[in-house]
């Protein structure tokens, strides 16, 4: 006769690693109450690399700060690798934050390395796109780059509890749950939902991270061109409108090699109350720049195992971290259900 302890004892086993893996995205911080470490948990990918409570005894050009801000065009941060000429892909899960200005515990952008920019302000989102010199926030000159946002297969994030803040919504640092941050090719793109807007996860969505920033994020993207504006909100990345009929995009797998072809062009939302800037006056505090190869042979590879092949794509593709999921909620009920399940079949075997 089995033993309904033993099943008890094999589903308590197993409830709480499950438990205990609340997707990043499904989780709230308060800015001036933030835990060491946002990501607790260990997995696949190990633990998280850096973390989250930075001040200035953190900050400076090894700092492993993982807490990003975006307020304005002259301050907010990127995800970049903590380790010079870095895929980016290769290093999702250990990137850290640069800014454009001290103060947060970080690393801050070098002088020259954003040359050209625009921060736009929409009712639904706040945004950054431009051009960078990838190599002087440690990307790989040549890397076509890949998505950082709080989702990843595992839903821990990429970087691993990676989080962002803003103050663009009024009432001090909000936590902007559901963001995207493209870097790689010369560009980037970093977008930050406002958390009380009905759309947050559809502006911010994460599965499409082979089509990069033009798709993204469209936007003007123009070199020697410091630009803040209001502006419309963007389609939801992934639908479009040819010949008066709406469509969804799918992204095609990995498997099937790069994409070549997109069967539209993505449309630049309207603009205005532009202000124009010089890139001297927007970076006061930053630093000269200087570009540190890597002692090693190889490229810093972090502690992913994704390919380095690049695609014809704005970025390189890093399908983990697209899982196609809303939220992680779905996994958690897959596995939670799965592991009941599997204890109840060790029991009745008994």
């Amino acid at each position: 006769m089995p033993s309904v302890f033993a099943a008890v004892a094999v589903v308590s086993t197993v409830l709480p690693a499950v438990l205990a893996q609340v997707p990043l995205a499904s989780q709230h911080f308060t800015y001036t109450a933030l835990p060491y470490q946002a990501d607790p948990n260990t997995g696949e990918r190990g633990s998280q690399y850096g973390y989250n409570i930075c001040n200035s005894t953190t900050e400076g050009p090894t700092s492993l700060c993982q807490t990003a801000i975006i307020n304005s065009i002259d301050d907010f941060c990127l995800w970049g690798p903590p380790e010079p000429d870095s895929l980016i892909g290769n290093v999702e899960g250990e990137s850290v934050a640069w800014c454009t200005k001290p103060g947060y515990g970080t690393r801050v952008i070098p002088k020259g390395a954003i040359t050209g920019l625009q921060f736009i302000k929409t009712p639904d989102y706040v945004q950054v796109t431009g051009l960078i010199k990838q190599d002087l926030i440690n990307i790989a000159a040549d890397d076509s780059g890949g998505e950082l946002d709080p989702h990843g297969a595992d839903q821990r994030g990429n970087p691993l509890g990676g989080l962002l803040f803003s103050n663009a919504w009024g009432g001090g640092f909000t936590q902007a749950v559901e963001w995207h941050n493209f870097m790689g090719g010369g560009t980037f793109c970093l977008k930050a939902c406002d958390p009380a807007g009905a759309n947050a996860a559809k502006y911010c969505e994460h599965i499409f991270d082979r089509i990069g920033c033009k798709y993204n994020a469209p936007a003007s993207y123009a070199d020697g061109e410091f630009t803040s504006c209001d502006g419309a909100s963007q389609d939801f990345p992934g639908i479009y409108t040819v010949g008066g009929v709406v469509s969804t995009y799918t992204q095609p797998p990995e498997s099937l090699g790069a994409i070549s072809t997109m069967p539209y062009e993505p449309v630049i939302p309207a603009t205005s109350n532009c202000q124009t800037f010089q890139s001297s006056a927007l970076f006061t505090g930053a630093p000269d720049a200087t570009v540190t190869h890597s002692s090693s042979s190889s490229r810093s590879t972090g502690t992913s195992t994704r390919s380095s092949t690049r695609v014809a794509s704005t970025t390189r593709s890093v399908s983990a971290s697209s899982t196609g999921a809303p939220n992680g909620a779905s996994h958690a009920v897959v596995s939670l259900g799965s592991l009941a399940g599997a204890a109840l079949i060790a029991f009745f075997a008994l």
